[in-house]
Parts: structure tokens; C-alpha cells; sequence
């Protein structure tokens, strides 16, 4: 007999429900707009109203479901089922576990969204006998998890891979988080919008031009296509990207001696086959040798369902299979 479990990426814009069958095939997905802005009560009520619809779908019932499991892109105590703090989503300080439990007779758990997506990428991507792991996300932030003796490092107060908010540049570009200079504001997709967005004013030509003329967002799909097209301005951007990621991976390895670096998230995911090469040239000219003999950086095969597959690890640690 089939068991299931529903997988949940809670995002800034959207909110992603995926029915999953513990053996790994996703069966379905319903997607909903967060609409965070409109507070607490309302983001509870489409959580639980994602999850129902996708079991409803497929003709399942409440008893069919073995767990909810959301990734959050925020700090979280998976084993209390808290927020912390999650900025894309105006939340600090909620019990998430126990809101959704007044709506949903499903155990229900949490964790940080990297997290949960370097515990799919592990159970179901790799199979080479790496033991201590970097997963690093490039997306509208970045965001990164540990795995070490293959277990995910969560550190003493869950706060683990908040790589993105480490200083690389000295009161450089202001994050989100009101600190200056971090990781995620100088190679997220959002610092590289900026940057852009700053040389289109003067720039004569640019694909990217009819994006800012018509108000369009700058996604990685657009991103993309300007490296495609050549577009100097894209791509020089993109290239200053790519040599703070690889530097960054590269103290990072010089600090942990890790042995394998798994880079994912929209970014990379649209501009793999440009990005990592650079990545890869950028890491090397910084990392020490003796702590690079045994690393590998590779892309995740998963994308973005890497979280919907950790789900499944995540119901298995906390015993809910």
C-alpha cells in the first residue's frame, strides 16, 4: 500500500503543495499565491487550504497522509515547529506547527527551505559516499546547509547556513537583513537586478532595455537570455556574481573542509552551464590547495523539487513513517 506524505515550499510569492509518495515519485501539485502582506491568520488558512486541495485532488483523505512538511525560508525550530524570523514573509515569532495543527489532523513539520532541500538532495541525488556536504541555493537570496558525517547541521540554536549574510564586502550594498555587504547582496538575483538596472540607465542597448521600460521584474529566465544574446551588461554582472560565489565557497572550504558543494536555486538553475565553470575558476583562485583535494562542485540535478523530496528524510527523522 501506497504512504504519502504532502510537501510544502512556502515562498515569498507562492505557496507550493506536492502530494509525495514516500518512495520518492511527486503525484501531484497544487499552487496558490502566498500573500504574506495579508497577515498571519489568512497565510495559516491558504497553508492549510493548499494541503487539503492537493489531497482532495487525487481522491485521498486526511488519514491517507502520513505528514506535512514545509520548508520555510527563514531561521526555524524544526523540533518545536517555530519561526523565527522569515523576512519574505513578514513573520517572527510564530508557531507555525501548532496554527496549522487547528486546521490539519496531520503531524506537521518545518524546517529552513535549504535545509530541507539538502536533505532530498542527499537521500535521493547522492550516492558516492560524500560525507560532509555544502548545499548552497542562489536565488533571490542565497541561502545554504551543511551536512556533516551525514547529518544535517542544524548548530545550537538552528541558525546553521545563513551563508547569505556573511560580510564580503565592507559597507557594501544594504541587505535585507539591515546589515551591509552580505553574500546575498552582492550575487543574489536580486543584487544582479540592481546592478543591471543601474548601467541600463546609461546603456544605449540592452535586451534587458524593454524589461525596465515596461516595469517588467528581471527574473532568471531574462537574466538568462542575456547571456545567451552576449549582452555586455548581463554578463559582467553575472561574471562579478560568479567570482563572489566562488570565493565565498572557497573560504568556506578553507574554514570546514568539505567535500562536495551542491549549487542550486533559480539562478543556477537557469544559467547552470554558465555559472558554474565561473564559479568553479573563481573558487579555485581562492581556495587553499590542501583544503581543495577532495572537493567537488556540482549543480543539483533536483531543481527547485529538491525540498518536496526532503520532506520525505524529514519524516523520517522525526519517526512520522
Amino acid at each position: 500500500m501506497n504512504k504519502y506524505i504532502v510537501s510544502v515550499d512556502l515562498g515569498g510569492t507562492k505557496i507550493l503543495a506536492a502530494l509525495v509518495k514516500t518512495t520518492g515519485e511527486i503525484v501531484d501539485r497544487f499552487k496558490i499565491a502566498t500573500e504574506a502582506e495579508k497577515g498571519k491568520n489568512p497565510l495559516i488558512k491558504k497553508l492549510a487550504d493548499a494541503v487539503k486541495t492537493v489531497i482532495q485532488n487525487n481522491n485521498l483523505e486526511e488519514t491517507d497522509i502520513k505528514a506535512v512538511c514545509i520548508g520555510v525560508p527563514g531561521s526555524v525550530d524544526p523540533y518545536l515547529g517555530k519561526i523565527g524570523t522569515a523576512p519574505n514573509l513578514n513573520i517572527k515569532n510564530m508557531d507555525l506547527k501548532g496554527a496549522l495543527s487547528q486546521h490539519l489532523n496531520i503531524p506537521v513539520f518545518i524546517e529552513n527551505d535549504v535545509n530541507l532541500a539538502a536533505l532530498g538532495i542527499q537521500k535521493f541525488e547522492l550516492q558516492d559516499g560524500h560525507k560532509n556536504i555544502l548545499v548552497v541555493f542562489v536565488g533571490t537570496g542565497i541561502g545554504g546547509a551543511f551536512i556533516f558525517n551525514d547529518k544535517i547541521y542544524r548548530g545550537s540554536s538552528n541558525f546553521a547556513g545563513e551563508i547569505g549574510h556573511m560580510t564580503v564586502v565592507e559597507n557594501g550594498p544594504l541587505c535585507g537583513c539591515g546589515k551591509k555587504g552580505c553574500f546575498e547582496a552582492v550575487a543574489g538575483r536580486l543584487a544582479l537586478v540592481r546592478e543591471i538596472k543601474k548601467d541600463l540607465k546609461t546603456a544605449k542597448k540592452s535586451i534587458l532595455k524593454e524589461h525596465v521600460n515596461n516595469k517588467k521584474q528581471i527574473k532568471s529566465k531574462a537574466i538568462a537570455l542575456g547571456v545567451k544574446q552576449k549582452d555586455p551588461i548581463v554578463i559582467k554582472h553575472v561574471d562579478i556574481a560568479c567570482s563572489y560565489i566562488g570565493m565565498s565557497l572557497a573560504n568556506i572550504t578553507n574554514l570546514l573542509n568539505i567535500d562536495l558543494v551542491v549549487l542550486g536555486g533559480g539562478v543556477i538553475e537557469a544559467l547552470e552551464k554558465y555559472m558554474v565553470p565561473k564559479i568553479k575558476e573563481s573558487f579555485k583562485e581562492h581556495v587553499l590547495k590542501d583544503a581543495s583535494k577532495a572537493v567537488r562542485i556540482c549543480a543539483t540535478k533536483l531543481g527547485d523539487d529538491a525540498a518536496l523530496y526532503g520532506g520525505i528524510a524529514l519524516a523520517e527523522e522525526f519517526n512520522a513513517l
